[in-house]
């Protein structure tokens, strides 16, 4: 039941849309929000890439350290 409110809730605000500004000027919108939507989830995965990237650069650095004081103490 809720799924066909929210569905005829959606193609009628589609109809106003094309009745207000026209089918373009609604495609357009659209299409700004399909990529405003892509855009934030390319975000986030950029942030879970940058949390990931400094783990593996501390984890680098600090074998790094551990080479070089082996290194300095031959």
């Amino acid at each position: 039941m809720l799924k066909m409110v929210l569905f005829y809730l959606l193609v009628l605000t589609f109809v106003v849309l094309v009745a207000i500004g026209g089918y373009d000027s609604t495609m357009r919108l659209i299409g700004y929000g399909d990529l405003t939507l892509r855009y934030q989830i390319i975000k986030l995965r950029m942030y879970f890439m940058g949390l990931k990237m400094k783990r593996q650069l501390d984890q680098d650095r600090k074998e790094l350290l551990k080479y070089l004081e082996k290194t300095d103490e031959q």
